[in-house]
């Protein structure tokens, strides 16, 4: 597989008030990161390897399917696309390299919701204070069809372990606290996306819609972010080692 350096254009592709939001709150609608022209080509695109490809099963929430980008040359230009890891790095403030991709699809009438959670207590990682996802939709994503709800400053709770998605208590058990703060809801036109902080709590309501609710996300962690010994499925062939860092191929820099 050959992997280049992401390569991010001049242009500013995030305003100083949408960085200074993000970095406030842990989270930031960023309209157009592509266009509906380029959401349109990709959520074909998306819609047709998912339909070959049970990678990671399907849940009772979505359907999963991660690193997409190295099986798939069309959304691979997705997972690099410049505007993506511009503003990835622009929000971060800091170098950044790739994580990985999911593309996440949740069926028509769909009950299930994707419960409040946080990111990053699921990865294996050390010395990684500035972990940013970018949640792209591929099509219309309205309120009925599984967009994202955030907590904001919820990123602030970096002592808290691993919750359980699939579970409406879980994040209000560990932290109780949380359950009083505001929340707040982003429906997403195709093209448009929100970028946030690996801590920044967040849920998706259930597609109660007649179409696929398609998604795609690209995951950034700092740049001389170290492995944190523990089960993933983006690590767990790698044969990485305590405190390794991650200068493997699968993890370009930005």
């Amino acid at each position: 597989m050959s992997t280049s350096v992401l390569e991010a254009p001049c242009p500013s592709l995030v305003s100083a008030e949408q960085i200074a939001f993000y970095r406030e709150n842990g989270f930031v609608r960023v309209p157009g990161i592509i266009s509906r022209d380029e959401a349109a080509q990709f959520h074909q695109a998306a819609l047709e390897f998912a339909s070959g490809n049970d990678q990671g099963g399907h849940s009772a929430i979505f359907q999963q399917l991660v690193n997409v980008w190295t099986q798939n040359e069309a959304l691979k230009n997705l997972t690099l696309h410049p505007n993506i890891a511009a503003a990835a790095k622009q929000l971060a403030g800091v170098p950044l390299r790739l994580w990985h991709d999911q593309l996440l699809i949740k069926k028509p009438h769909n009950n299930a919701a994707t419960e409040f959670h946080q990111d990053q207590p699921y990865w294996p990682h050390r010395n990684s204070a500035n972990p940013i996802s970018c949640w792209i939709a591929l099509c219309d994503v309205p309120v009925e069809r599984g967009c994202m709800t955030f907590i904001p400053k919820s990123q602030g709770r970096t002592d808290l372990p691993m919750q359980n998605l699939g579970d409406a208590h879980s994040l209000f058990e560990i932290c109780p606290d949380l359950m009083w703060e505001p929340r707040v809801t982003i429906p997403l036109k195709a093209g448009d996306c929100t970028f946030h902080h690996g801590r920044c709590a967040h849920m998706a309501t259930p597609n109660f819609t007649d179409d696929p609710r398609v998604a795609y996300v690209v995951i950034f962690i700092d740049e001389d972010a170290r492995y944190e010994h523990a089960p993933h499925t983006v690590t767990k062939d790698l044969g990485m080692q305590n405190g390794q860092r991650f200068d493997d191929e699968l993890f370009p820099v930005v």
